[in-house]
C-alpha cells in the first residue's frame, strides 16, 4: 500500500473493532502490509473444504457468511473480519460471499499471526467470533444425523385429555370407581382449581388393600400431598430426566397451581424414550444380583437411542448416571437383606462423574463409606462385607473397578467420620501431588445412600478449609492448567504417539475434564456448593470467579466435546467394544472436527485465565 493511502487506511481500522485498541504505530506498520482487493456482487471469497491463507477486512460493501449447512451465521458491512479460522492451510468451514460490490483488506497469515502475537486485543477478538461460531454449532446439533425433534416436544402439546380430578374428602371408594370409569391409574386431588394432591393405583394397592383400610376414609388420608409437578412449558426430555431421578411415573401438569392434566411414564411410550424410566422402575425391584446384571444390560441401547436424537449431553449424562444410582442403591438394598442392620449408621458416597451426574457408558466405579463415630472395631467386618457386596455387584453389571482403588471395598476408603475429616484436613493444610489428587476427587462427593447428618458434616469442613487455603486452591489450580488440550501448531490435533491409543485423539484429559477442573478449582475458590460441572460453571460465574464470557464458552465447549465423546461411545457399544475417550480422527465428521478444535482453543483459553489468576510459580 502506497503511503499516500496510508493515513486513510489507519483512521479507517482505529475506527472498528478490534483495531481500534491497537496502538497507532503498530496500525501504521500493519498498513504497510494490506492490499486492496475489489469483489463484485456475487463474488465467492471462501469456501467450505478450501484452504485459505489470508484474513480480510470489508473496507466498503458487505458479505455474507454461511456454515456448511446454508445456515446463515452473519452479515456484515464495513469493518468485518473472517479468514482467521482457515488459516494455516485449515479448510474453510464457511462459505464467504460479497452481497455488494465490495473493497477488502487483505493481510496475509504471516502477518496476521504476528499483529495477534502482539496484540491481545486482536487475538481475543477473533477467538471470540471462534466461541461464537461453536455456540452456532451447538444450536445446529439436533439437526445433524438425527431423527426427529420428540425430546423437544413441550409437554402441553403431549396433553392428551382434561385432568381427571376429585376432593380430598371425596371417598376413597369413590375415588377407585371414577378411575376405574375413567381408565386411568391416577387422580389429581384440588381443592377448588388448585392442585393439593395425587393418588394413583400403586396407593390404593399398598396404602387401602394391603393396609386394610376402610374404603369410606376419606381420599385425602392415602394421597401424596404437594406432588412433584411440572410447567406446561418443560419439554419432554426435562420430564424424563425428573421422572428418572425420582423413580416415578406420574407427573402433574400444572400451570401455576391449577392443574391441566396427568403425563405418565405411559404417554411417554409414543416419545419411544421411557425406557429409561421404565429401567430405573425394574432394577428398583430386582430380586438378586443375577437380575440387576441383565437389567444393566438394557442401558447402551438406551444411550444409543438418546444419542441419535436430540437429546443434550448433558441429558445423557444424568439419565445413565440415574441408571448408575438405581443399579447401586439396589445393591445396597441387596447386601443389607444379605448381611442384616448395619451395626451403626453410615453413609454411601459416589464420587468423581456419578456425584457430578456426569455419567457416561463404560464408566469406571468411585464410591466410599462414612462410618458413624460410634463404630466400634468388632463392627467393621460387617462393612467390609458390605462394601465387597456392592462393589462386585457393580463389576458385574459392567462398572469397571476404579484403577485407582477408589472404592469402599479398599480400606483407605472406608472410614469413620473423625478419621475422613481428620484426612481432609491434611490434604488441605499439606498439599502433596498424591494429597491433591486424592482431594480433588473427593470434591466431587454425593450421598447415595444412608445418613445425610454424616456427609453434611464432611459436607462443611470441605467448603469452610478449601476456601481459605490459597495455597492448596494454587495446587489444585495447577492440575487444572496442567492437562492441555490436543492441539498443536496450527491448530492441528496431537494425537496420542504409543500404547493402545496410538494415532488416537484423546477428549477427556484435555478436553473435558480439563474443564471439569477448571469449574471445580472456581467454585470452590468461592466456597460454592455445586457439584454438577455446568452448574459450578454458571455458580462460579454468578460469584465473579469466572467472567460471564467465559462461563458461557466452557459451558458450550463441554457440552459439545462430551457430545462427540457420547457419539464415539455409542458406535463402540453398537459394534461390541468396551467404550472409551479416545477417537480415530477418520471417525469424525468435518463438522466436528471444526468445532473441537475451537472448544479445545477455548479450553486452552480459560486454562491461561486459571494460571493467571493463581500464584503457580510457587507451588512446588
Amino acid at each position: 500500500m502506497t503511503d499516500l493511502d496510508l493515513p486513510e487506511v489507519t483512521d479507517f481500522l482505529a475506527e472498528h473493532a478490534p483495531f481500534a485498541a491497537v496502538p497507532r504505530e503498530d496500525l501504521e506498520r500493519l498498513g504497510r502490509h494490506l492490499t486492496v482487493r475489489y469483489a463484485r456482487r456475487g463474488t465467492h471469497l471462501m469456501s467450505v473444504g478450501k484452504g485459505n491463507d489470508e484474513v480480510f477486512v470489508v473496507r466498503s460493501g458487505a458479505v455474507q457468511i454461511t456454515d456448511e449447512n446454508g445456515s446463515l451465521v452473519e452479515r456484515g458491512g464495513e469493518g468485518t473480519g473472517f479468514g482467521t479460522t482457515a488459516l494455516g492451510g485449515q479448510p474453510s468451514r464457511f462459505d464467504v460471499v460479497a452481497i455488494e460490490d465490495s473493497l477488502l483488506l487483505v493481510m496475509s497469515s504471516e502477518v496476521f499471526t504476528d499483529l495477534a502475537g502482539r496484540c491481545s486485543a486482536v487475538r481475543d477478538f477473533f477467538s471470540e467470533q471462534r466461541e461464537a461460531r461453536l455456540r452456532h454449532a451447538l444450536v445446529s446439533l439436533p439437526h445433524q444425523d438425527r431423527h426427529s425433534a420428540v425430546l423437544q416436544t413441550r409437554l402441553r402439546d403431549l396433553l392428551r385429555r382434561e385432568p381427571i380430578t376429585t376432593t380430598g374428602d371425596a371417598t376413597i371408594r369413590a375415588a377407585a370407581e371414577l378411575m376405574a370409569r375413567e381408565q386411568v391409574s391416577s387422580l389429581l386431588v384440588v381443592d377448588g382449581d388448585r392442585l393439593t394432591g395425587i393418588v394413583t393405583d400403586r396407593d390404593l394397592r399398598t396404602r387401602v388393600l394391603a393396609a386394610g383400610l376402610d374404603t369410606g376414609q376419606p381420599v385425602s388420608a392415602i394421597m401424596t400431598a404437594g406432588p412433584v409437578t411440572s410447567s406446561p412449558d418443560a419439554i419432554a426430555m426435562e420430564l424424563i430426566l425428573e421422572m428418572t431421578s425420582r423413580n416415578i411415573h406420574h407427573m402433574p401438569v400444572v400451570d401455576g397451581d391449577r392443574p391441566l392434566g396427568m403425563l405418565t411414564s405411559t404417554d411417554l411410550m409414543r416419545l419411544e424414550r421411557a425406557n429409561p424410566i421404565h429401567l430405573v422402575g425394574d432394577v428398583a425391584k430386582a430380586k438378586d444380583l443375577d437380575a440387576l446384571v441383565l437389567l444393566s444390560q438394557r442401558l447402551p441401547r438406551i444411550v444409543d437411542q438418546l444419542v441419535h436424537e436430540d437429546a443434550t449431553a448433558d441429558g445423557i449424562g444424568r439419565i445413565v448416571t440415574a441408571v448408575g444410582d438405581a443399579i447401586e442403591k439396589r445393591l445396597i438394598t441387596l447386601a443389607e437383606q444379605a448381611l442384616g442392620p448395619a451395626p451403626v449408621p453410615y453413609a454411601w458416597i459416589v464420587l468423581g462423574s456419578q456425584a457430578r451426574l456426569e455419567q457416561g457408558p463404560g464408566s469406571d466405579q468411585d464410591n466410599a463409606l462414612v462410618l458413624s463415630d460410634e463404630a466400634r472395631p468388632e463392627d467393621l467386618a460387617w462393612f467390609e462385607s458390605f462394601a465387597a457386596f456392592v462393589v462386585d455387584g457393580l463389576v458385574a453389571c459392567g462398572y469397571p473397578p476404579c484403577p485407582g482403588g477408589i472404592m469402599a471395598s479398599n480400606p483407605e476408603w472406608r472410614r469413620p467420620l473423625r478419621e475422613w475429616q481428620a484426612m481432609f484436613a491434611r490434604w488441605v493444610n499439606e498439599p502433596t501431588p498424591e494429597a491433591v489428587l486424592r482431594s480433588a476427587i473427593f470434591f466431587d462427593l454425593r450421598i447415595l445412600h444412608g445418613e445425610r447428618r454424616l456427609v453434611d458434616a464432611l459436607h462443611a469442613q470441605i467448603a469452610a478449609t478449601a476456601r481459605q487455603s490459597g495455597r492448596f486452591l494454587a495446587h489444585l489450580a495447577r492440575n487444572a492448567a496442567h492437562n492441555e488440550p490436543p492441539l498443536g501448531f496450527f491448530r492441528g490435533f496431537v494425537l496420542e504417539r504409543k500404547g493402545e491409543h496410538k494415532d488416537r485423539l484423546d477428549l477427556k484429559r484435555g478436553g473435558f475434564h480439563a474443564i471439569v477442573e477448571i469449574a471445580r478449582v472456581q467454585a470452590l475458590s468461592r466456597g460454592l456448593p455445586q457439584v454438577n460441572t455446568l452448574a459450578r460453571i454458571s455458580a462460579a460465574s454468578g460469584a465473579g470467579a469466572l467472567a460471564p464470557e467465559t462461563a458461557a464458552n466452557l459451558h458450550d465447549a463441554f457440552e459439545f466435546i462430551r457430545y462427540v465423546r457420547l457419539t464415539h461411545q455409542a458406535r463402540q457399544l453398537r459394534e461390541g467394544r468396551q467404550p472409551d475417550n479416545f477417537v480415530s480422527p477418520e471417525e469424525l465428521s468435518s463438522f466436528e472436527k471444526r468445532h473441537l478444535r475451537d472448544a479445545f482453543h477455548i479450553v486452552r483459553s480459560a486454562q491461561q485465565t486459571v494460571v493467571q489468576s493463581y500464584p503457580l510459580g510457587f507451588v512446588t
